[in-house]
């Protein structure tokens, strides 16, 4: 018999579709070709195809934009939002409308071009986690930013125009709408409770066990209660910390631990699949300090992981319920039974 379960942060329904059962070998999948290494500008060798670069981490006393870098961060060549300008927030009419002022990043994570974040070793996941804070801590300086999302599509399916491993990232002078939501939803929680939704979710988690895909003891990957995605996986500290910018360096490496074994475990279990990720951390409260006045207790900064194994289609589109054929129980015993 399906279920209806309630995402107790958004509030949100899914549908768990018991009876369909979908295991990972029933998910069609054709490993994505990774195109040439001569032609990406994010190789080296190639650094004169992209702009500028904004950070890197480098070798030695190599030049900026030039071969010998590790990481490297430029901004987008096509930006969904430019860094140039003021807001200029005005009414016409009824409508509410502002300038598009931001900032959209590429954080190229590997000079090897044949490489996915999930094949990398953890101290160049590392490296990675910690070009995120970097980048984080420069663009919230920015008082016009209200957000910075930082997320990553792997393959074709899931939005990535280039093969070349990168992630992304691109500050908003408004709040997501989503990410509103859930800062509402654990808000709430707290006005009520005066707990952590989060929180209580991981103790949750781990009473039950049965959603638990890794746990390093610092950090914790679980297939939530009502996953929206077939092997949707949500990792998060155990430690309460609102903001991921102010994760200590010495947590980087389980991080990139806990990270790195649940997309092995993802590749292992169903053939490389495509996915997006999604870095959910508080918002920039310098515009507003007094907006989130308990965000500093009630929220909790996490990785949203998302497999593209299915389609949204018209039901989900006109209710905003999803469905999901495997229950998110056998998704993560499926995933830690994998080596």
């Amino acid at each position: 018999m399906p279920e209806l379960r309630k995402d107790p942060i958004l509030g949100r329904w899914v549908i768990i579709a018991w009876e369909r059962g979908v295991r990972p070998s029933d998910f069609q999948h054709v490993e994505e070709q990774r195109g040439s290494a001569d032609t990406c500008p994010f190789c080296p060798g190639n650094e004169g195809k992209t702009p500028p670069e904004v950070y890197a981490i480098r070798n030695g006393d190599t030049k900026p934009d030039t071969s010998g870098w590790n990481i490297r961060v430029v901004p987008n060549k096509f930006p969904a939002l430019r860094i140039e300008g003021e807001m200029g927030r005005r009414g016409i009419g009824m409508y509410d409308m502002m300038n598009g002022v931001g900032a959209h990043e590429v954080i190229i994570e590997t000079t090897d071009h044949t490489k996915t974040l999930g094949d990398l070793p953890i101290d160049q996941v590392a490296l990675v986690m910690n070009t995120y804070q970097v980048r984080l801590r420069d663009l919230h300086n920015d008082t016009r930013f209200r957000y910075v999302l930082i997320f990553k599509n792997e393959g074709q399916r899931a939005g990535a125009s280039l093969s070349h491993s990168h992630s992304q990232l691109i500050a908003t002078p408004v709040t997501p709408k989503r990410v509103k939501e859930e800062l509402q939803g654990a808000q709430a929680h707290y006005m009520a409770k005066e707990r952590c939704i989060f929180c209580d979710i991981i103790g949750q988690e781990v009473d039950s066990g049965a959603r638990i895909v890794y746990d390093n003891g610092k950090f914790i990957a679980f297939c939530p209660y009502a996953s929206r995605f077939p092997f949707e996986i949500w990792l998060m500290p155990k430690q309460h910390s609102c903001d991921f910018e102010a994760l200590a360096k010495g947590d980087i490496p389980a991080l990139a631990d806990a990270l790195h074994v649940v997309l092995d475990k993802l590749a292992k279990a169903l053939n490389r699949p495509q996915y997006n990720y999604v870095l959910h951390t508080s918002p920039n409260r310098y515009p507003r300090r007094a907006h989130w006045a308990t965000i500093e207790d009630d929220y909790h900064w996490h990785i949203e992981i998302m497999p593209r194994l299915t389609r949204i289609a018209g039901f989900e589109w006109g209710t905003g319920f999803y469905i999901n054929p495997t229950p998110p129980e056998d998704a993560a015993k499926y995933l830690r039974e994998v080596e």
